[in-house]
């Protein structure tokens, strides 16, 4: 069964081009990595002032997470990312309850 899970972390307002910059060019690997630990249909949204909404499909959303920590590109990726946050944001991200759905 296809779990829906979807996130919000913040963006650093000043590190907003930098963070999009960085997107525009996510390392093979690190796509990789995410396919294989089982996100599908992932999609980060954000807005001028820094607020990340993260969107994807996965059989279970904590074992797709676990699957990640286990990757040493994982591991590199957070370190790269951690200054747009002021932490890692796979530590720092706050998870969002589903309370509708329109199929």
């Amino acid at each position: 069964m296809t779990q829906r899970s979807a996130f919000v972390l913040r963006v650093r307002p000043e590190k907003v081009d930098a963070y999009l910059d960085a997107h525009r060019a996510v390392w093979p690997e690190m796509l990789d990595a995410l396919h294989e630990a089982g996100w599908r249909n992932y999609s980060l949204f954000l807005s001028p002032n820094g607020l990340l909404i993260g969107y994807l499909e996965t059989d279970s959303f904590q074992e797709a997470q676990a699957a990640m920590r286990r990757t040493t590109v994982n591991e590199r990726w957070q370190a790269e990312m951690a200054p747009f946050f002021g932490t890692r944001p796979d530590t720092g991200l706050e998870p969002l309850e589903e309370i509708f759905h329109l199929d």
